[in-house]
Order: structure tokens, then C-alpha cells, then sequence
């Protein structure tokens, strides 16, 4: 019963883990749904009962035989990744923003459009800089470089959504180029954090802009799995929390939440064609490296839940930690919201917008004449 609520609660978030930025209508300056009502909606605290369930029994799973048994299987078949994981991280994020620079008019991800060639041959530098650990650094930096020129034409808020994810990839270029030993080790920690953060932030529109999902919801009603849709949005919202959460967990923990996330992006694909394959594949490749856990010492769990606490303190972490977690994190979020556009928010926001409100177009037109959508990424791909 426990597997099989967690089995619709994770494969049900899986339409709702597109980004909807890239797919719907959005004002980033718009006064976000309070907090209270997330936490007076009885969907979200079920979604929380039921993975707080999956967490507690996987941990206690994990120091048992058939544990360490399922651990060893996931070693097997994802070894030949974990002893190449520095030439596939290199390889898929050097593929990433090849598919970028050819699509085109895009700072890093398909809701940042700008109509500037100049930043898409920064891409294809940047990707050619990832083939040698000489350059590698100015890659990183690269990456950082794109964000902060976003700013001219977008939100700090907005680019918020991307600033974990663009930390990690950066972190690991630059760490994975070192030769020191101590620093060199941390670079699949650093990209695994930012990962994590990344999606634990973007969840949270789920709560504080529902709406923005109805568009997708409407068009696409078989993406819900026959869940309510007032239901579906916010248990999505848990799914893509809790399970960002688990990566930084024990070692089981996140192995299987990465395998879940897996399932997911590529379950939305399908439906959303290549723009949600292209936009999610750093995300998808870190996944994947850390199902094939290749740091085998744990670095990643160290800093939350080391692998010597007594069996009932790692239990009692579980509740504590994504107490902490939803509680910082949320907090961030609307604090920031408030901070940058005020309590009641801003609806008319002077940054480009990927789609606008309009009754015969929801999904389009750009709000910039002469931005138009690049063909290679179309929403009937």
C-alpha cells in the first residue's frame, strides 16, 4: 500500500516537473498565494506523510541485507557510469550547450530568450572550453558570466531559479580542473548540492503560483493521472521537494531519489517534446551520476546525516531535516519575493517574458516584437 501511494504520488508530479515558465503564462512580480493556504491544504500534508513513510523505511531498509543487497545491485549495473563519471559529466554538459548554441536567442535555458547571436557563440565557447582541464576554468566561469548578464534583461528574482544550478555545473568545471586532491574531491558534492537546492526551490511555485499551472493542466488533462487538479498540483509540488531533498540524503536515500527524478524528466518529455528534454538535461545528467553514487565515501550525506549516527537519531534527522529544509527554503522565497517587488507584489514587470496572457494565444506571443520562438524548440515538437 505504502510502495503504491508513493508510485502515484512520484509518477504524478512527473507533468507538473516541466518548467512551467518554458510552457504557460507567468508574472514573476505577481504577489504569490500565502503560505497559510499551503499550509491548510490537506493535499500537501498528505503528500508529506506519505514521503516522510518512504524516507523513514528506506533508511531502516539500508543497514539491512536486503539494503545493502539493492545497493550493491544499483553498483553493478551503474558501474561503468561511476568509473567514467568525469567523462560523462563533461561530455553531456559540453552536449548541452552545443544543443543551446544551436538553438539559439537563449542565455542558458529556453525561458531566457535574448535576441543577441553574441550570447550563443559564448555557449559554444564555453562547451569548447570543457574538452581540456586547462580551460575548463573559463568555462566556469563562463556559466557565471551568462547569469549575471541576464540580469539586463531579466529579474533577479527569476534568475534565482537557475542560480543553484548554475553554482553546481560551475563548481564542478572549475573543481574538476584542479589537481589538488582535497579540492578536486569535492567537485561531484558541489554539483549535487546545487542540483538539489535547484529543484527544492523551483518546487515551490507550485505553491505560490498554482495557477500558473492551469494552462497545462487544461490542455493536457492525462498529465494529472485522474488527480483532482487542485490535488495534483500541490502533491507535485511535495514530489519534486522532497525528492530534491533525498539527494543530499543517505546513501540509498538518494540513489533512489535520483532514479525517481529520472523517471520523471523523462516521462515529461513525451508530452512536452524536446524543449523539456534540452532545458532539464544538466539536471538529467547529474541525476544520473548520482544514482551511479561515484563518491563512494559519502560526501554528499556527510554534512546531514553521517553515516555513524545511532539508528534512532538518522530517523529522527528525517522529519527534523525537511522541517529545516522547507522552512529556510520557503522562508527565502516568498522573504525575497516580498523584498524585491513588495507585499502586493508587481504584475507589470519590464523583464521579457517567454509567453503572455491572451485568450486566443496562451502559450504565445512573445511580449518583444522580432523575439520570436526558435523553431527547434516548439511546444508540438
Amino acid at each position: 500500500m505504502l510502495l503504491s501511494s508513493i508510485g502515484t504520488l512520484v509518477v504524478s508530479s512527473g507533468a507538473a516537473e516541466a518548467h512551467v515558465k518554458w510552457f504557460a503564462p507567468y508574472i514573476v512580480g505577481a504577489a504569490p498565494q500565502s503560505i497559510g493556504q499551503t499550509l491548510t491544504n490537506s493535499w500537501f500534508w498528505t503528500g508529506i506523510v506519505l514521503v516522510l513513510l518512504f524516507l523513514l523505511t528506506t533508511i531502516v531498509i539500508e543497514r539491512r541485507p536486503v539494503g545493502q543487497a539493492a545497493l550493491a545491485g544499483l553498483d553493478r549495473f551503474t558501474g561503468p557510469v561511476a568509473r567514467r563519471a568525469d567523462d560523462f559529466m563533461r561530455a553531456t554538459t559540453a552536449a548541452f550547450f552545443v544543443a543551446v548554441f544551436a538553438v539559439g536567442g537563449v542565455y542558458l535555458t529556453p525561458d531566457l530568450r535574448t535576441p543577441s547571436e553574441l550570447i550563443s557563440w559564448a555557449q559554444l565557447l564555453i562547451a569548447a572550453g570543457i574538452f581540456s582541464r586547462r580551460t575548463m576554468p573559463f568555462s566556469a566561469a563562463g556559466v557565471i558570466a551568462l547569469w549575471l548578464i541576464a540580469l539586463r534583461d531579466y529579474e533577479l528574482f527569476h534568475l534565482l531559479d537557475y542560480l543553484a544550478l548554475g553554482i553546481g555545473v560551475a563548481g564542478y568545471l572549475l573543481l574538476a580542473s584542479i589537481d589538488n586532491p582535497r579540492w578536486h574531491e569535492k567537485r561531484f558534492t558541489v554539483l549535487f548540492w546545487g542540483v538539489a537546492i535547484a529543484l527544492m526551490w523551483s518546487s515551490l511555485e507550485k505553491f505560490a503560483y498554482p495557477d500558473w499551472f492551469y494552462p497545462l493542466v487544461e490542455e493536457r488533462p492525462f498529465l494529472t493521472f485522474g488527480l483532482p487538479r487542485d490535488a495534483f498540483i500541490p502533491m507535485a509540488g511535495v514530489a519534486e521537494f522532497t525528492l530534491g531533498f533525498g539527494l543530499i540524503w543517505s546513501p540509498l536515500v538518494r540513489r533512489l531519489s535520483a532514479i525517481s527524478l529520472l523517471v520523471i524528466f523523462m516521462t515529461a518529455v513525451y508530452p512536452f517534446g524536446r524543449i523539456d528534454f534540452v532545458g532539464h538535461a544538466m539536471i538529467m545528467a547529474a541525476l544520473v551520476l548520482i544514482a551511479a553514487d561515484p563518491v563512494r565515501k559519502g560526501y554528499a550525506m556527510e554534512a546531514i546525516a553521517p553515516a555513524a549516527a545511532h539508528p534512532k537519531r538518522r530517523l529522527a534527522a528525517v522529519p527534523t531535516g525537511l522541517a529545516m529544509a522547507l522552512v529556510v527554503i520557503a522562508s527565502s522565497y516568498w522573504g525575497l519575493h516580498a523584498t524585491f517587488f513588495g507585499a502586493d507584489g508587481n504584475v507589470t514587470p519590464d523583464e521579457l517574458a517567454t509567453h503572455s496572457f491572451s485568450p486566443e494565444h496562451p502559450h504565445g506571443p512573445q511580449r518583444e516584437e522580432g523575439l520570436s520562438a526558435p523553431s527547434a524548440l516548439s511546444d508540438t515538437d
